[in-house]
């Protein structure tokens, strides 16, 4: 039965390292969401970037292709010239 009533009562160093670890919890808690909430900026925030990127690579392919065509087509050779 001793052992019963010494569970029962809460010695203050318990006491205090529970209300240390309440302590530690709600900071961590806090800094958690704060950690959560800076993810959840960046992702949506790079949603312009990527559009962005994407935006410029098809510009870059469409001006490759018109500097293909523009030098092949500007550079014609007249293989029917006679030279006397």
């Amino acid at each position: 039965m001793g052992r019963k009533d010494a569970s029962g009562t809460r010695l203050p160093v318990d006491q205090y390292r529970k209300q240390i670890g309440k302590q530690d919890y709600n900071k961590t808690k806090s800094s958690l969401k704060a950690t959560r909430l800076k993810a959840e900026a960046k992702k949506n925030s790079s949603g312009f970037k990527d559009a962005f990127l994407v935006i410029a690579a098809i510009l870059l392919f469409v001006l490759c292709v018109y500097a293909f065509f523009y030098l092949n087509l500007s550079t014609e050779i007249d293989l029917d010239v006679d030279v006397d």
